[in-house]
């Protein structure tokens, strides 16, 4: 028995030797002779051959016996950009870096893949929620970021910060992000902005025509000032509410901002968007449903007496008070960020659960409404086999808690308050049964408007209509199997 395992341990152990062996050879074999992912990986294997002069560590670095600083992993916050003159067509054909976004082009497609290279993302704000968000950016291969924040880097901003060390405490939150975003993706144009963005700023801040722009600022003044350029440039903007306080991952929601009424911070910009700059929505944000669990720590002076916040502000208008944070709360925002730019960057967009305030009575008066339309067109409610739970599906899931004449994209997550006193179910191909992939929701005009004429009609009248709800009748038939 001892023999056995003795031997099996040898195997295994061989075998892992052999596994390294083999990927060092291949990687060896793979990397084109001077190119910059070689580079990299022979900078990372050896860190003594990188130089840094220009990075002055918060924390004092270890020291070689005759007092030289000694160069380790640990001390490398830094990398040169190596590559970032790589064209963008060039990544899928680059060894390294087809081979670290394999995943990526498996899922999206290379095409997919490759709309995400060529993407340029601004992430305005860069604690814990915005940190998140854009590594996230940059490990789903976004070629080019711009990152905008003017604060450092503090020790209790590690709980929830996304790569900051000790290290970094007292570096631009910016120049962080983008020293370890050169590790990890070194092809990526990262450009880091350590200054706050006002609106005098605006025009250069956002120039180059970025694809998205996320908000990731817990200032009002700032937030509103971000999104109303946005919005007057035409450019798409995500947007995330308050994450401290909170602690239910589960809450967490994408809804326009005109829907996130329970939220302060949401309710207080959409606000002042509508008074100063008459923007009534239209901006999909990140918040959560959850109402804040704790409250602003009372603030005080620097030998614990009471004192005035606004005598302590280094920037006027920001919060001097602490807000508690759950630091994976802030990171879930970030990575819900990521994952709404990155799937409407490659095409693959996510269809987000709508915040419809429902409960099981008001999805039981659909069903009833769904039974009485079949006895009153059909003269028989037999066919009528969906339960309660299954109207559910089709309401929250397919329609998203609106009709299907109102499905219109950029309206993320609408609905969330809305009555449903005036949609019905009913069927979209009269000659079939009502069965979840047979039900479309509707007002009651657009009901009985349906129910008067034919599907070779709409097919050939409202083309858009008709494609839009036969695709996602057909996602309920995939699901169904």
């Amino acid at each position: 028995m001892v023999g056995s395992s003795t031997t099996s341990l040898l195997v295994l152990g061989a075998g892992a030797v052999l596994g390294s062996a083999l990927t060092i050879a291949i990687i060896s074999w793979r990397s084109p002779k001077g190119s910059s992912s070689r580079k990299l990986l022979g900078q990372l294997a050896n860190p003594s051959l990188v130089k840094n002069p220009t990075y002055e560590p918060f924390l004092e670095p270890s020291k070689t016996a005759n007092g030289e600083v000694e160069t380790t992993y640990d001390n490398l916050l830094a990398l040169p950009n190596l590559s970032n003159n790589v064209p963008v067509e060039d990544f899928l054909h680059d060894e390294i870096v087809n081979e670290q976004f394999t995943r990526n082009a498996q899922f999206f497609g290379d095409e997919g893949q490759l709309k995400v290279h060529r993407a340029f993302v601004v992430v305005v704000g860069l604690g814990g929620v915005g940190s998140h968000a854009a590594a996230m950016l940059l490990r789903c291969g976004v070629g080019k970021l711009r990152l905008i924040d003017f604060d450092q880097v503090s020790l209790s901003s590690l709980n929830r910060h996304a790569v900051a060390t000790r290290a970094d405490v007292g570096m631009s939150k910016a120049a962080c992000l983008q020293n370890h975003f050169q590790r990890i993706f070194p092809e990526c144009q990262v450009e880091a902005r350590n200054q706050m963005f006002d609106a005098s700023a605006q025009d250069e801040l956002l120039s180059g025509s970025p694809d998205y722009v996320l908000d990731c600022i817990d200032n009002i003044d700032t937030k509103v000032a971000l999104l109303a350029a946005c919005v007057k440039k035409g450019l798409k903007v995500l947007s995330a509410t308050g994450a401290g306080a909170r602690v239910d991952p589960t809450r967490i929601r994408i809804a326009d901002l005109k829907e996130s009424s329970n939220d302060p911070l949401s309710r207080s910009v959409r606000h002042r968007l509508r008074r100063e700059h008459d923007i009534h929505g239209g901006i999909p944000v990140v918040f959560s449903l959850e109402k804040p669990k704790v409250k602003l720590l009372p603030f005080k002076g620097p030998n614990g007496e009471d004192a005035q916040p606004s005598d302590y502000q280094v920037v006027p208008g920001f919060r001097v008070r602490i807000i508690p944070v759950m630091g994976t709360i802030p990171a879930i925002f970030g990575q819900v960020m990521a994952t709404y730019v990155v799937t409407q960057i490659a095409s693959m967009p996510v269809q987000f659960e709508p915040v419809v305030n429902l409960d099981v009575e008001h999805y039981g008066i659909l069903h009833q409404r769904l039974i009485e339309r079949e006895e009153l067109q059909f003269g028989s409610a037999e066919a009528v086999e969906v339960d309660r739970e299954e109207v559910a599906y089709v309401v929250r899931e397919l329609w998203r808690g609106r009709s299907a004449r109102d499905q219109d994209s950029s309206n993320v997550g609408r609905g969330m308050w809305r009555s449903m006193n005036n949609l019905t179910l009913t069927r979209w191909d009269q000659s079939r049964p009502p069965t979840i992939d047979n039900l479309v929701l509707l007002t009651f005009d657009e009901a009985e408007a349906h129910e008067s004429t034919t599907l070779e009609d709409l097919a050939s009248d409202e083309r858009e209509l008709y494609s839009k709800v036969e695709s996602v009748l057909a996602r309920a038939t995939r699901e169904l199997r």
